[in-house]
C-alpha cells in the first residue's frame, strides 16, 4: 500500500504552475499558428495541439506519470518548430523559434517536476 501523498513544497507548485503555463502557451500558440496568424489553408493542421490537451488534468494534480509523458511528447513540437522556424519567411519562422522556446521550457519545467518529486520520495 502507498503512503498518502504530502502536500507539495513551494518550489513543486511554482514547477507545476510553470508547467501548466507553458503548456497552455504551447497549446495557444498552435491554435492560433494555423487558424489565424499563419493559417495554411489547412484548418485541420490546428488539431496538433490536440495532444497536449490531456495532460492539463494531470499537470494539475500533480500526477508523475503526466510530468513523465509530457515531456516526452513535447519533443514533437520542438522537432516542428526547428523544420518551420529556419525553412520559414517572416512570421512563420519566428512562430517556429517560438514553438521551439515554449516546448524546451515546458520539458524544463517538467523535468524540475520530476526531479523534485523523486528527491522528496527518496529523502522520505
Amino acid at each position: 500500500m502507498s503512503t498518502p501523498r504530502t502536500l507539495p513544497s513551494p518550489a513543486e507548485r511554482a514547477s507545476r504552475a510553470a508547467a501548466l503555463l507553458f503548456c497552455v502557451l504551447l497549446i495557444g500558440l498552435c491554435l492560433a499558428w494555423e487558424l489565424w496568424l499563419q493559417p495554411t489553408g489547412q484548418g485541420w493542421l490546428a488539431l496538433k495541439a490536440l495532444p497536449l490537451l490531456p495532460a492539463l488534468p494531470g499537470l494539475w494534480r500533480y500526477r508523475l506519470y503526466t510530468y513523465r509523458w509530457t515531456s516526452l511528447l513535447v519533443w514533437l513540437y520542438a522537432t516542428e518548430g526547428l523544420v518551420r522556424g529556419p525553412s520559414g519567411r517572416g512570421a512563420e519562422a519566428w512562430l517556429g523559434w517560438a514553438e521551439v522556446a515554449l516546448a524546451v521550457a515546458l520539458f524544463s519545467a517538467c523535468t524540475v517536476q520530476i526531479r523534485q518529486r523523486l528527491k522528496a520520495a527518496k529523502s522520505a
